[in-house]
């Protein structure tokens, strides 16, 4: 979602609202002031960052080798299906 410019007086006198719109609907805002951009009002990220993905790694159980064949097994179907006419690879260009 793109973000919309709004002053700073604004954002102040209906200030909750604005902190409902970024928390509920992932509205983003870049805060003006002056008529310069001085602040970017955003929902936090969700999720894990990736420069925690070696920590993480380190905390999970080997797989014996019958679970790694069953991953390994549904890694394939999976691929196959996204292969499957009608569904598109998000990332390709």
């Amino acid at each position: 979602m793109n973000a919309v410019s709004t002053s700073v007086t604004e954002v102040s006198r209906h200030f909750s609202e604005y902190i409902n719109r970024v928390a509920y609907k992932g509205d983003r805002f870049i805060l003006v002031k002056s008529g310069k951009e001085v602040a970017e009002l955003k929902p936090v990220p969700k999720g894990r960052r990736l420069s925690e993905l070696a920590s993480l790694l380190k905390t999970t159980v080997p797989l014996n080798a019958e679970e790694a064949d069953a991953f390994g097994k549904d890694l394939e179907s999976v691929r196959s299906e996204i292969n499957k006419e009608g569904v598109r690879d998000p990332w390709a260009s």
